[in-house]
């Protein structure tokens, strides 16, 4: 067994390890959970050590025929756009764990179910056949309807029926294009672009037009990208807390990931639709930074917030350029980050004061001094400022959109769409501070606890990425520019060949 199969498999064995655990011993299940967790994101740092960041090709390949007449296989591999979303995925699900300590009820099925959507998330990352990809994509659809709908909020039940309809609409159209795909006569070399380049080259353009348009929906449902959101801030807001930080750390970024697989596989038909998906990622901005200016409900605002960050991704990825893709990728890390660590914050906010409604809150630097520090440097990052993680990738995304317009009006556009929605991230994010930390003590904050040392670890642990990413971005640049600097010339060759 390969590495990469190691990795894959560890939260399944641990899901079957729980599944032979009695329910009624409770600090097992959580230490059990935790050690595979841990071991998965153990694995991860070693393809870190071992990756070689100045080759673009799929490295630590595995390849076993499953269905030869239909070229199935169970092919796994890694490139430097899928490790990133490795780290991140392990990551956030130990610290998932970590903040899981106040689940009570069914402890033993909320630790199984989040292991296995961790499994799901793992094969999307490593999958190299797009039926293995599908597969483990509708699989995180089961553990998570069930996270929702049984340790959810109030509206948990239509929350977690939303969002199972939603995504399940957009695999269909996902369905679709593949079958579209399938219908030529393809080369499996194990690879997710293999197959589909050479596809490309006997479609039709109409044909790989439909194809990408059933691909950008599918994949648009979950990133999610404007008007496909729909299902995204009620299922955050009646989510559990160490949910939302998966739902938005890293389940979103499953979208993004593979809409880049492709948007690289049929680059003419990306450019075609190219002005539409650049005007559909502006408007992304500008519309969720509005509403989250407008929300009350701090898990709301940070949903709506999401919204607008992913579309940056959808920015980054429609410039079809080496500086825009790159802004694209660094946005999903940093997005991944900054919204676990809010999403944390709040959650560990909510747990102690069982309020969202930022009008609730007042001065509470006095009582929470920890908390304020690591809260407003969040929402600062979150604004894109200088120092973290956001402003390198909004700086990327930036440079990529006037690369890809020439046009003086275009480049116009996009500075003030951008601009305004910076803007607007930096007024919700100021207002957020302004009513969480000054003001008058309120007497039922007063005796409100500081965070302790696990949530301390915790919140340490994404800040300091956040930060230190920012100032010193060379590591996870690299990670990356082989495999980018490889996608933006096979784009360039292929629409040059038009």
């Amino acid at each position: 067994m390969g590495i990469l199969s190691l990795l894959l498999w560890t939260p399944a064995t641990g899901v079957l390890l729980l599944a032979l655990t009695p329910s009624q011993h409770i600090q097992i299940i959580r230490y059990i959970a935790q050690l595979f967790s841990a071991i998965a994101f153990l694995l991860v740092c070693w393809l870190l050590h071992i990756y070689d960041t100045h080759d673009a090709q799929l490295q630590l390949n595995e390849y076993f025929p499953l269905n030869p007449r239909l070229g199935s296989a169970y092919a796994l591999g890694i490139d430097g756009l899928s490790l990133p979303m490795l780290v991140l995925a392990t990551l956030l699900t130990s610290i998932a764990l970590l903040a899981s300590f106040t689940i009570s009820s069914s402890v033993k099925a909320y630790h199984i179910s989040l292991l296995l959507l961790e499994f799901g998330m793992l094969g999307v990352f490593l999958a190299q056949d797009w039926a293995l990809f599908y597969i483990f994509w509708e699989i995180t659809l089961i553990p998570l309807f069930f996270l929702i709908g049984r340790w959810g909020g109030k509206r948990r039940h239509t929350a977690s029926l939303n969002f199972v309809l939603y995504t399940m609409g957009g695999s269909i159209f996902m369905l679709m294009s593949l079958l579209a795909i399938s219908q030529y006569d393809l080369e499996h070399g194990g690879s997710l672009m293999s197959s589909m380049h050479q596809a490309a080259q006997d479609m039709p353009r109409f044909e790989q037009v439909l194809v990408l348009l059933g691909f950008v929906i599918g994949f648009g449902v979950k990133m999610p990208i404007f008007p496909l959101h729909g299902w995204l801030p009620l299922a955050h807001v009646e989510a559990p807390s160490p949910i939302s930080i998966l739902l938005s750390g890293i389940l979103l970024k499953m979208g993004a990931y593979g809409l880049i697989r492709a948007v690289v596989m049929l680059p003419e038909a990306a450019k075609l639709l190219q002005p539409y998906l650049i005007f559909i990622g502006l408007f992304g901005m500008f519309y969720g930074g509005l509403l989250a200016w407008r929300q009350s409900d701090l898990k709301a605002m940070i949903a709506y917030s999401s919204v607008s960050h992913m579309g940056i991704v959808l920015l980054g990825i429609a410039t079809l350029n080496k500086a825009g893709l790159t802004g694209a990728v660094l946005q999903m890390s940093a997005h991944g980050l900054i919204a676990g660590a809010l999403f944390l914050l709040v959650g560990l906010l909510y747990e102690r004061t069982h309020t969202r409604n930022i009008q609730d809150y007042s001065s509470l630097i006095k009582v929470m001094p920890r908390f304020a520090v690591f809260m407003t440097l969040t929402l600062l990052a979150a604004t894109g400022l200088p120092g973290s993680v956001g402003f390198i990738a909004e700086l990327h995304t930036l440079i990529g959109g006037f690369s890809a317009m020439p046009n003086l009006g275009w480049s116009l556009g996009l500075m003030i769409f951008f601009s305004v929605s910076i803007l607007i991230g930096a007024a919700y994010a100021i207002r957020t501070i302004s009513l969480l930390f000054t003001g008058p003590t309120k007497l039922s904050m007063q005796a409100l606890e500081d965070l302790r040392s696990p949530e301390l670890l915790a919140t340490g642990i994404l800040v300091s990425s956040i930060v230190l990413l920012g100032l010193f971005p060379t590591p996870l640049l690299e990670l990356s520019s082989s495999t980018i600097n490889q996608m933006s010339t096979v784009i360039n060759q292929r629409i040059l060949q038009e």
